[in-house]
């Protein structure tokens, strides 16, 4: 109820702004209300975004596949916010997720309660090419996790990561960039953040979460951030290529996958506690139409296995292991586009996981660019060398 109850005041506040500022002009796909205040001291976007799709699946038993399940779900529904404060150095940044994906995870760590909070996020430029990040937002992680999921080339991400990603996290953040000469760029993004993920309330149980990422731009900047956008939409007229390296240590941590998972509960209450490690490799390269987008994860633990207060395994078992995804797509002058990808997944003998393959095939419409599109894949996903499961997917986004 007090929820229900924030969203009308936001959406009251939004209405008595509007006629009280000069609201600038705008279009689809730039947000739905966006408006600076007559003396220039904030500025506000609201984009409004949902994802819709249509889920098949066919399971793999005995000599063959069985009757397909049929799902259909609003995969995504999100409110996001941003613009400047007292200066178009300090920016801000709030997106609430509304969707039972989006709000899924409660727990006595979160007092129970629906995770709305995506982002909230301040970004201070506070001299030359240095920013401050504080709040709760995306870590420098992978590519493909930083990536918005509205601007994904395949309907949703990939095996990696969903088992290996280090997604949201509340701390601060450190990022910088520096010109190697010419156009070569290189960006450096570092985080002290608590380590449990997002929305947390009873926190900080374990250590904190430390990361540090690189990023070289060899040719310069991609058009529109299309680094950090995937399918080439701006038809980039020279190559361009984004390499980039993360190392994340998460210092005694209690979940499962550091950020997410279950909490490693002991029978006494106390918390099992283990310092885990995640390495990424990730490259994006566009041209003419063209996309790529490679990456390289791996988990390892010191002590992968919980154990109770009297060193009895818990049962709670820390996901280790490693994972490659590759993924290209070429977009056509018409705005469709095919695109493909592999993904692999191989785990440590002590999570008892076998090894997972996996080749998805999308087909895709733009209409107005991610903003409004149709995307449609296939997968075929092997389980130790078996096969395991088909899945067809059709769906749409619609971005204000």
């Amino acid at each position: 109820m007090k929820f229900k109850f924030s969203l009308l005041a936001i959406f009251a506040f939004i209405s008595l702004t509007i006629q009280a500022q000069e609201i600038s002009d705008t279009s689809f796909g730039k947000g739905l209300i966006n408006f600076t205040a007559k003396d220039s001291s904030f500025s506000i976007k609201f984009a409004p975004r949902f994802q819709v799709r249509s889920v098949s699946s066919w399971d793999y038993t005995g000599d063959q596949f069985g009757s397909p399940e049929h799902n259909f779900i609003v995969r995504r529904a999100r409110l996001k916010f941003d613009g400047f404060a007292y200066s178009k150095k300090l920016v801000y940044k709030i997106e609430l997720g509304l969707s039972n994906r989006d709000i899924s995870g409660a727990n006595q760590f979160n007092r129970n309660t629906p995770r709305y909070i995506l982002d909230a996020v301040l970004k201070w430029n506070f001299t030359g090419n240095w920013e401050l990040w504080a709040g709760q937002t995306k870590l420098p992680g992978n590519v493909e996790r930083v990536v918005s999921s509205g601007n994904l080339q395949l309907i949703d991400r990939s095996l990696l990561n969903s088992r290996f990603n280090i997604d949201r996290d509340l701390g601060i953040q450190l990022r910088h960039k520096t010109n190697l000469g010419g156009d070569f760029l290189m960006r450096e993004k570092f985080s002290v953040s608590q380590g449990e993920g997002r929305n947390v309330t009873e926190g900080n149980e374990g250590g904190l979460q430390y990361t540090a990422r690189l990023e070289f731009l060899p040719f310069g900047t991609f058009k529109s951030k299309g680094d950090y956008s995937q399918s080439d939409l701006k038809r980039e007229e020279k190559p361009k290529l984004m390499v980039g390296v993360t190392y994340n240590f998460n210092e005694d941590a209690v979940r499962e996958r550091g950020f997410a998972g279950d909490y490693m509960l002991k029978s006494d209450g106390s918390l099992y506690q283990t310092d885990q490690t995640t390495v990424f490799a990730d490259a994006m390269f566009k041209y003419k139409g063209f996309s790529f987008m490679g990456e390289y994860a791996k988990r390892t633990a010191d002590d992968e296995i919980a154990t109770d207060v009297d060193g009895t395994p818990t049962g709670d078992i820390v996901l280790t292991g490693n994972a490659l995804n590759l993924q290209a797509g070429y977009l056509f002058k018409n705005n469709y586009e095919i695109a493909g990808r592999y993904t692999s997944t191989d785990y440590e003998s002590v999570t008892n996981r076998d090894p997972e393959r996996q080749y998805t095939l999308g087909f895709n419409k733009f209409i107005v660019g991610h903003k409004l599109k149709i995307q449609s894949d296939l997968s075929y996903t092997t389980v130790d060398g078996n096969e395991d499961n088909i899945t067809f997917r059709l769906g749409f986004d619609f971005h204000f």
